[in-house]
C-alpha cells in the first residue's frame, strides 16, 4: 500500500516538475515549484513513516516553512521588483 502511495507521489511530483518546466507565465511555474515542494514534503513524511524514522517528520516540518517563505518571497519579487523597501535618497548623510 506505501508502495502505491510512493509511486503516486513520484509521479505527481514528475509531472510538477514538468509543468515548471513549460508553465507559460511565472505565475504557473511559481505554483507548480510550490506543487513541487509539498509533493516533496508528502514523499519525506511516506519515506519516514515506511522506513521508521519519525526524524524525517522535523524535516519536512523544515522544508514546509521555507518552502511558504520562498514562495511569498518569489511572487513579491515577482510582483514588486525587489523584495524590501526602495531606498530613494541613499544613506543618511551621504551627498
Amino acid at each position: 500500500m506505501f508502495a502505491v502511495a510512493l509511486f503516486a507521489v513520484l509521479v505527481a511530483l514528475g509531472l510538477a516538475i514538468a509543468r515548471a518546466l513549460s508553465g507559460p507565465t511565472v505565475f504557473d511555474r511559481v505554483l507548480a515549484v510550490n506543487s513541487t515542494g509539498t509533493l516533496a514534503v508528502v514523499l519525506l513524511a511516506l519515506t519516514g513513516f515506511v522506513v521508521g524514522r519519525p526524524e524525517f517528520l522535523d524535516i519536512a516540518i523544515l522544508y514546509v516553512l521555507l518552502n511558504i517563505v520562498g514562495t511569498i518571497a518569489v511572487l513579491r519579487f515577482v510582483r514588486a521588483g525587489h523584495l524590501g523597501d526602495p531606498i530613494e535618497g541613499g544613506p543618511e548623510g551621504a551627498p
